[in-house]
């Protein structure tokens, strides 16, 4: 099996990708972008970009790009695990300011 082979100027433009994105993370942090009470816009702009984040590192440094379908697939499964242990995180904690609370310990 051949392995492509990935010029360090590739590599370097990656790292200075990342490099962007994190300055651009902790700038979005100083900036009140809406989104009520809970800063929602703030939240997916730094998430959208954690995720670009990730996605670069995976393709690039793990070398998941060039590798094969199989890779391809378990990686995929692991965003699907991912994104059910989320999605089931997400259900727990939006769920929990729908009981009543019951106050201090009283009898």
């Amino acid at each position: 099996m051949t392995h492509p082979t990935v010029p360090l100027r590739l590599y370097v433009g990656i790292f200075a990708a990342l490099i962007l994105l994190t300055g651009l993370t902790v700038g979005i942090a100083f900036f009140d972008l809406g989104g009520g009470r809970f800063h929602l816009a703030n939240a997916l702009a730094a998430i959208t970009i954690a995720v670009a984040k990730a996605l670069l590192v995976v393709l690039y440094f793990m070398h998941v790009r060039y590798s094969s379908r199989l890779t391809w697939i378990f990686v995929g499964a692991g965003v699907f695990w991912f994104a059910i242990l989320i999605v089931l995180t997400l259900a727990d904690y939006l769920s929990r300011g729908w009981f009543p609370n019951p106050g201090a310990w009283s009898s």
